[in-house]
């Protein structure tokens, strides 16, 4: 009766999964072995198509070195801030606030920051092009990428600066008491005390910021547009010029490899932590 009542209650979340995502990325999965106008299974050709894209493999290639510089920046950043948060007894509850900040703005806004921002820059490029100095525009030169990335991690800063703190919350004050008796120092506790005791969190937080670097298109078209600069065009760039050419054979296919891509790279992370 206990698990009858359980499947009760995640019945209508699994139904709404199952009806507008997993039933409709199957029928996704047909339509990348089949052409676009008579349905006519075609094999591999789609997929063929889709490696021969010049774009795609930029597109590819951009968000794989996106994903790979700020996974660790983020991790390494947010742990850094939680391990000071938590030592801030008086000011800790006003730096959480600081770092959920971003969290709280809605992308429009963060986008509008950044365009004025951006424009700042225009008007100052303009003053030094008067003068005869050479002038850099952020989004139209490899700074672009640099760009992004910041923009990301302050970001997501804050998320995963609140699970870093819920998993230091979970370790014992007589760990690190019983450590100092012995005459280890705070370095020495970090590494042999909080470290080890962080590797659920962490796995959390490696995932879930894996998952969200794919969502950083938002902030990319809304500031660059359809086409940015080469070093910030990503997959779901490629994804929406896609569709407005109605190319939905390539669309399919590209949605199948990436879907692929992100359960391996998830699937051999998984793995590499049950080793640990």
């Amino acid at each position: 009766m206990k698990k009858a009542g359980g499947l009760l209650f995640i019945f209508p979340s699994l139904a709404g999964v199952m009806v507008f995502i997993f039933i409709p990325f199957l029928d996704v999965v047909r339509r990348s072995f089949t052409e676009v106008m008579s349905g006519k299974f075609v094999g591999l050709k789609n997929f063929r198509t889709v490696f021969a894209n010049s774009a795609f493999r930029q597109a590819a290639f951009n968000t794989l070195r996106f994903t790979g510089i700020c996974i660790p920046a983020l991790v390494v950043c947010s742990l850094a801030a939680a391990v000071l948060l938590q030592r801030q007894k008086k000011m800790g509850s006003i730096l959480k606030s600081m770092y959920l900040i971003p969290m709280a703005i809605p992308v429009a806004s963060v986008v509008l920051l950044w365009k004025l921002l951006f424009d700042v820059r225009g008007l100052l490029n303009a003053g030094l092009s008067l003068l005869g100095v050479e002038a850099v525009r952020w989004m139209d030169s490899d700074y672009a990428f640099g760009v992004l990335v910041f923009s990301y991690i302050w970001k997501n800063l804050g998320y995963d600066v609140i699970l870093w703190l819920a998993g230091l919350a979970g370790i014992s004050p007589d760990i690190y008491e019983a450590a100092r008796v012995d005459g280890a120092g705070e370095w020495r506790c970090f590494i042999s005390i909080t470290l080890p005791n962080l590797l659920p969190s962490l796995y959390t937080i490696a995932v879930l910021s894996f998952l969200n670097s794919f969502k950083v298109f938002r902030e990319a078209y809304l500031v660059a547009g359809d086409y940015p600069h080469g070093s910030i065009y990503m997959m779901q760039h490629l994804f929406n010029n896609w569709f407005r050419d109605l190319s939905l054979d390539k669309m399919a296919a590209g949605a199948v490899i990436n879907a692929v891509v992100i359960l391996a790279l998830v699937l051999l992370l998984q793995r590499a932590w049950e080793r640990e």
